[in-house]
């Protein structure tokens, strides 16, 4: 059985080694095509180049930015809007245009709480990503940004209720960690066969190991840790194509 084609969008450079590092290593391995979108920073910084390096150990190709600024960090893109207060059509569009260049069976993004953190960009992400991955199909939609093309899924990087203890070791009590009923978890992904690469890609984003961000702390951890707290990812499914002949899902 082929394994589909995979397109992650998520909101910072890290977010796609964290949330779903181990199912792009996993695709990419099977021969699959895996991509990611990232909502901001810009080309030129830094932390993209980190992307880079990330996406390379992952085997999910070059960096695809949307070029916005992290809604705290204003020189993540010098003289571009937030990605907050971007037109949400413009978001939309630019969108559209990575997904139908780069025809996806299955889209992966933040869930609606923006992940464990609740961070409004990655809030936002979920967001542009849902109104996205539906209007990729329609063709009077930004007619210029591309053939339309649909997606036939969308799933949502999750975290279940059970695994939050696990969390509170590493983030500490003071921080909120969002999280859903385990029942509404419809995907629970092994990744430990490639837990090597997610470890080797969070931490190639040495700037958040250095000033301490979740890269940071769970750089401090032991791989039996790691195996515990990231060797499990889990996703919420929503279909989009209404004509498809068969369910397309991750590879579990």
């Amino acid at each position: 059985m082929s394994v589909p084609s995979l397109l992650a969008v998520f909101a910072h450079p890290d977010d796609e080694s964290l949330s779903a590092g181990g199912v792009l290593a996993r695709h990419a391995a099977a021969g699959a095509r895996t991509g990611v979108v990232t909502s901001t920073w810009a080309a030129d910084t830094g932390r993209a180049a980190e992307l880079a390096e990330a996406l390379r150990i992952l085997g999910a190709g070059e960096p695809r930015l949307l070029g916005y600024a992290d809604a705290r960090v204003p020189r993540s893109a010098p003289g571009r809007a937030r990605f907050c207060d971007a037109p949400l059509d413009e978001a939309v569009g630019r969108l559209v245009a990575h997904i139908r260049a780069f025809r996806p069976e299955i889209v992966v993004t933040h869930d609606a709480y923006g992940g464990v953190t609740g961070h409004p960009d990655h809030v936002h992400t979920h967001r542009v990503t849902m109104l996205a991955a539906q209007a990729a199909g329609l063709a009077r939609f930004h007619p210029d940004a591309g053939a339309p093309w649909q997606p036939r899924a969308l799933y949502l990087a999750t975290h279940p209720h059970s695994a939050v203890p696990a969390l509170r070791a590493v983030v500490g009590e003071r921080k909120t960690a969002y999280s859903v009923p385990d029942e509404q978890v419809t995907a629970a992904v092994d990744v430990g066969p490639w837990l090597e690469r997610k470890i080797a890609a969070v931490l190639a984003h040495r700037s958040e190991v250095e000033r301490g961000a979740v890269p940071g702390l769970l750089a401090r951890l032991s791989v039996p840790e790691w195996r515990r707290l990231m060797g499990t990812e889990w996703f919420i499914r929503h279909d989009l194509a209404t004509t498809a002949p068969a369910r397309t899902e991750l590879t579990v």
